[in-house]
This record gives C-alpha cells, sequence and structure tokens, in this order.
C-alpha cells in the first residue's frame, strides 16, 4: 500500500508542472508554470500502465470520474489503450458519454489517430 501512495505521488509530482517559456515586458525570457490537474488515475492509463490502473479500480476508483474535461476512458482511447479501454469497460465505463466539448471516447480516437481503439470501441458499442 505504501508502494501505491509513494508511486501515486511521484506520478503528480513529474506531471504536476508544465513550462514554456515567455517573454516578459523586458524583454527576457522566463518560464511560465501551469498547474496540471489530471488525476493520477488518468495519468497511468496515458503512460499504459495497466497493472496500476487495475490496482487504483480494485481501491475503489470511480470509471467514469472526469478528469480535465476527459473521462478515463477517453484518455484510454485516445492513447490507445486497448488493454485499459477492455478493463475500464467491464469495470462500468459509460462508451457513449459525451464531455462538453461533445466528444465521447470514439471521437477521441479519431482524433488521435488510434486506429486500434476505435475499433475496438466500435465493437464494445455493439455489445
Amino acid at each position: 500500500m505504501k508502494k501505491l501512495i509513494v508511486l501515486m505521488l511521484c506520478m503528480v509530482v513529474s506531471f504536476a508542472f508544465a513550462t514554456d517559456p515567455v517573454k516578459n515586458d523586458n524583454g527576457y525570457k522566463v518560464k511560465k508554470t501551469e498547474i496540471i490537474s489530471v488525476s493520477p488515475f488518468c495519468i497511468s492509463i496515458a503512460k499504459g500502465d495497466y497493472e496500476m490502473v487495475k490496482k487504483m479500480i480494485e481501491l475503489g476508483t470511480e470509471v467514469n470520474k472526469y478528469s480535465e474535461g476527459m473521462t478515463p476512458l477517453m484518455y484510454a482511447a485516445r492513447y490507445n489503450r486497448l488493454e485499459i479501454i477492455k478493463l475500464l469497460v467491464s469495470n462500468g465505463a459509460k462508451i457513449n458519454t459525451k464531455n462538453d466539448k461533445g466528444f465521447n471516447a470514439l471521437k477521441y480516437a479519431e482524433l488521435s489517430g488510434a486506429v486500434d481503439a476505435k475499433k475496438l470501441l466500435l465493437e464494445l458499442k455493439k455489445k
């Protein structure tokens, strides 16, 4: 359990900051820092860490909870994570859920060129 908590904290810290070089009024290059608040669950999905995703589901993580405007299934589809898509759907992830942009997991698979994820989602949608 301690290892899981430490691993989750490390993932949050590693993805907590995104920096972009920006010029200020004086012409100096500075780094703009923004906090990215993607959940550790969705970060694990994007990275393709099947075992971590499975463990987090076993520990009670909600499979349909939005993170930065996307469901976990949308992240899995976007990053072509086929085994994770199967795991999420078998644990209650909703395939047809749309976000504020009107996109569902299938649309994210299309937009990112995740052909295999799109094919799998279409098959799962028929069931």
